[in-house]
């Protein structure tokens, strides 16, 4: 019989360091996202009705519009259509465009991107 050599111990380390480096190397090469999973969620919202649509349609009018008519904006959903309507129900008519800004949920920015789109009462802003 053979007799077997012994691998000295530092040729040992060295071996077990590369493996350890290789799986190292392709552990970080797999999928980043799929370790950044969260429980959170983006909301991408879009226009329901091209500004085409909306220039041939012409401006609603905020004090005789649905709540239906109303989503067809830019950023106005169900829920913001409804408390535009709401709020024409408590406080009257809007006097102005400007006035929407009264109505919880509409800022500035919002009323900048639907200004163009929406009128009171025969077209005066």
């Amino acid at each position: 019989m053979k007799r077997q050599e012994k691998i000295p111990v530092v040729y040992f380390l060295l071996g077990t360091l590369t493996l350890a480096f290789l799986a190292m190397l392709f552990w970080s090469a797999r999928d980043p996202g799929a370790e950044a999973q969260t429980d959170e969620y983006r909301v991408v919202t879009e226009r329901t009705v091209p500004r085409e649509a909306a220039a041939e349609r012409g401006p609603i009018d905020i004090n005789t519009a649905t709540a239906d008519e109303l989503q067809e904006l830019m950023g106005i959903g169900p829920a913001l259509a409804q408390a535009i309507v709401d709020y024409r129900a408590e406080h009257g008519p809007f006097a102005s465009v400007d006035e929407l800004l009264e109505v919880s949920g509409i800022g500035e920015g919002k009323l900048d991107g639907i200004r163009e789109d929406v009128t009171v009462g025969g077209g005066d802003e």
